[in-house]
């Protein structure tokens, strides 16, 4: 999630996201299907449950079709910290447009994660309130996605601690970014927090029963743990244990699959076309903020990492920069990979530059208009994440209630 939070392993063409396989955990699924009856009582269970919440045992298997009335579910979010860049809006946010359209979707701001590395907490709030601006600017559409801020829904941390429970900490020492993170901060400066961040990504996507997750590359390890984690617990507390404490038994979760888009997941650095574009890179010249003005926009583009190869091409791991760049161009200007391919292939990069210059300005201008629009109505903002913030409570809660009964609390 804002660490961009993260499918039967098909391939769609018809959708604006592929299925990402993921290792399999087949054998603790058959062993917790086995133990809990379900694999008999299948047929029970397909149409969902009838406690605190309804969740669908079937697998979910790609965008809904027509004859179906219940569309699938996907959670996405990005943090609050620094300015929404390139690499945000093309390999997330953008793709939320078209997900809303297909799928029941539910898009929030990540606060609670944007303190996991000290941070300006005269800017926090702020910075939330840009941040859902700039999703309602880029087209999310309040009438088809809840948006909402992670913490006005309690529910998060509350299924987090309860989560933590049953998370061994190998799984979370294991972490590749946390190995980063906490080499770079050094071990003094690292909090807790930036360890079980991960339990609380697990917490934001389980909550929500939700069938897909958008994740980039990056991603893929932090749902898997959230994968593992929805199977130990439906494990330990689901099934038959549960209905003997007069739940509903089956699984408590659903076992959510990540998408990932087939271009623009990973938008990479403007001066490294090896790391990713990031709002932590110390260099703002390594990004393209969203809402850079124009002549900002033209001087990272004219003062970007090139190479002196000539003409210009996909898929070259000797060229990152130029695979990038060409990325970038396909994604915003709408034209496919074979038309940039052949409109680029024999340009230079002093042709191509204000090309891509021109292409982005023109796709980004309408949205940093909308922004200003949206940014100066503080009633119609706190309107709509007062709205999502309620819808999400209603779908969190019940799964919370459903959590809290599995694992033997007293009822409130």
């Amino acid at each position: 999630m804002g660490r961009a939070i993260l499918s039967h392993f098909l391939l769609l063409s018809n959708s604006p996201l592929r299925l990402a396989s993921s290792q399999s955990l087949g054998g603790l699924r058959r062993q917790y299907l086995q133990s809990s009856g379900l694999i008999r009582q299948n047929a029970r269970y397909a149409s969902g449950f009838r406690c605190h919440c309804t969740v669908s045992l079937s697998e979910p298997a790609g965008p809904e079709s027509s004859s179906s009335s219940v569309k699938k579910r996907i959670v996405s979010g990005v943090q609050p910290t620094g300015s929404i860049h390139l690499g945000n809006y093309l390999g997330a946010i953008k793709n939320w447009i078209d997900l809303q359209n297909t799928y029941e979707t539910l898009f929030f701001i990540v606060d609670l994660h944007a303190i996991t590395l000290p941070y300006d907490t005269q800017q926090l709030s702020k910075a939330t309130r840009d941040t859902a601006a700039i999703y309602l600017a880029c087209g999310v559409d309040t009438s088809k996605a809840s948006v909402f801020v992670q913490s006005h829904v309690r529910a998060h941390v509350e299924l987090m601690w309860l989560l933590s429970s049953s998370t061994p900490i190998g799984w979370l020492n294991r972490m590749i970014q946390f190995k980063e993170k906490s080499r770079k901060a050094g071990d003094e400066n690292v909090g807790v927090a930036l360890l079980t961040y991960p339990v609380l990504m697990a917490s934001d996507i389980l909550l929500y029963q939700s069938d897909f997750v958008p994740v980039g590359e990056d991603q893929k390890q932090h749902l898997e743990l959230t994968r593992e984690l929805a199977e130990r617990v439906n494990y330990l507390y689901g099934g038959r244990k549960w209905k003997k404490l007069g739940g509903c038994g089956g699984p408590i979760f659903k076992v959510p699959e990540p998408l990932i888009p087939p271009a623009g997941a990973r938008i990479m650095s403007l001066t490294d076309g090896l790391a990713k574009m990031s709002k932590s890179a110390p260099s703002d010249q390594s990004r393209i903020n969203l809402l850079d003005p124009k002549d900002v926009i033209a001087n990272k583009i004219k003062r970007c990492k090139t190479d002196s190869l000539s003409g210009l091409e996909f898929d070259n791991p000797e060229r990152p920069e130029c695979n990038n760049l060409l990325s970038v161009y396909q994604l915003v200007s709408g034209k496919t990979k074979e038309e940039v391919k052949q409109e680029c292939q024999n340009m230079n990069w002093g042709t191509f530059k204000p090309l891509l210059t021109d292409a982005l300005i023109d796709h980004l201008h309408p949205i940093q208009v909308r922004y200003g629009e949206i940014i100066s109505d503080s009633a119609y903002l706190d309107g709509v994440l007062e709205e999502g913030s309620t819808k999400a409570s209603e779908i969190a809660d019940a799964t919370l209630n459903n959590v809290y009964q599995a694992m033997g609390f007293l009822r409130r």
